[in-house]
């Protein structure tokens, strides 16, 4: 599988912020992290923050300051910043101010996607200029700064303003395989203006968040087996997540279901209606594709001769079922563990399609004095194709039903 860093573009949440930030002059002070703040009862009465609690839970040692030192809690609420009652700061998300002297001042946080992203990635697409580069950056944050006239900004008069306008991406990890491409990092695109007029300044966030829009289906014939995803939670101390996750499953009145990046998808292939504990049931292949066809391409495999993908970066995990496991057959039983991706365009690696669907090819097998039938991913492929020797009809394709990537 070879990797590649890629720049995407997606489109997003409208947010505008009447922000007149360059009638007090205010700039980022990168870096500055923010002191302690007072005891709850000793802060004194502000507005409260106009961004959601959740924007605010910054980890007090990823503080950095927003605005001057002496920020007011409305000011701080005016520049889309968060206020404890004692310091502003920059929240969760993507900040963008506009200075009167001509700057833009944009500040963009990890938390600002699901999954988190490398901040480090992030960069203005139309110049590569070191002067365009961050300010200054940590884990947590990345500060650009830079005259609204430079770094590739665009220039237009409009409805009484001279706006002007830029954009920033950053850039993904894609997986390349045989048969399609896939990535589990998260990517966004930033559009974003200052607006100068004769009575103040506005910033205009247009935050580019894709919201990507999943049933089981069960295989008719002889031999009747059903693929399931498990929705099951942890809800008491000690839960182990995995073996919750199958306790329950989705039932076709949950569908669609919507799976962020990386997000853990449970699935279980299972044979119905059999009784013979003799049966086993095996997975010989695995894979997934972004229409209900598991002939169409682009394709991803997950389980190749029941083992995991070695070229996928994030190995799918098999789930052991045994006698533990509670169920009356457990050899009727296939569990495993998929981190959620979303497919990319084969040309340009963007991200393009974001509902996916899973497919296997199982068998099932009888044991015998010479194959017992379990599934090893270390075996030799002589035995392999040994232990593969049995009717059509024992054999079955079956599908999943859509599932769909979101963005939080």
């Amino acid at each position: 599988m070879e990797l590649f860093k890629c720049l995407f573009s997606v489109v997003v949440v409208v947010a505008l912020l009447a922000c007149d930030v360059a009638a007090q002059n205010i700039r980022p002070m990168p870096l500055q992290k923010h002191q302690a703040p007072l005891p709850t009862h000793q802060r004194p009465n502000v507005p409260s923050p106009a961004a959601p609690v959740e924007k605010c839970q910054v980890e007090q040692g990823d503080k950095i300051q927003c605005g001057t030192p002496d920020t007011t809690g409305e000011l701080c609420d005016n520049l889309n910043c968060c206020f404890d009652g004692h310091h502003c700061y920059y929240g969760n998300a993507v900040t963008v101010q506009c200075t009167r002297d001509g700057q833009f001042v944009v500040v963009v946080a990890r938390d600002a996607t699901v999954p988190k992203m490398d901040v480090e990635s992030v960069s203005l697409l139309e110049t590569n200029e070191p002067s365009c580069t961050p300010v200054d950056f940590t884990s947590a944050f990345a500060i650009f700064q830079f005259p609204v006239t430079a770094c590739g900004t665009t220039f237009k008069d409009e409805e009484g303003y001279v706006v002007y306008e830029n954009h920033m991406s950053s850039s993904y990890e894609v997986g390349i395989g045989p048969r399609g491409s896939i990535t589990r990092d998260s990517h966004f695109e930033l559009l974003f203006q200052c607006r100068y007029s004769d009575s103040g300044v506005e910033a205009l966030v247009m935050e580019v968040i894709a919201v990507p829009p999943p049933v089981p289906v069960a295989a008719a014939g002889l031999l009747r087996v059903e693929l399931r995803l498990g929705n099951g939670q942890c809800l008491t101390k000690g839960c182990v997540e995995e073996n919750a996750a199958y306790s329950s499953f989705y039932t076709e009145a949950d569908y669609p279901v919507t799976k962020v990046l990386r997000e853990p998808v449970y699935v279980e292939v299972n044979i119905l209606e059999r009784s013979d504990p003799n049966l086993f049931l095996n997975l010989e292949h695995c894979w997934a594709t972004s229409s209900p066809n598991p002939q169409s391409m682009p394709q991803w495999d997950l389980l190749i001769d029941g083992c995991p993908n070695q070229d996928d970066r994030y190995l799918t995990t098999i789930v052991p079922v045994d006698g533990s496991s509670g169920l009356t057959y457990p050899t009727h039983h296939k569990r495993f563990i998929v981190k959620m991706f979303t497919f990319v365009d084969e040309n340009d690696f963007s991200p393009q399609r974001d509902t996916v669907f899973f497919h296997c090819a199982v068998e099932v097998c009888y044991p015998s004095s010479t194959y017992t039938c379990e599934q090893s991913c270390h075996r030799q492929r002589r035995a392999v194709a040994a232990g593969r020797k049995v009717s059509s009809n024992r054999r079955a394709l079956v599908s999943s039903g859509e599932v769909i990537l979101t963005k939080e």
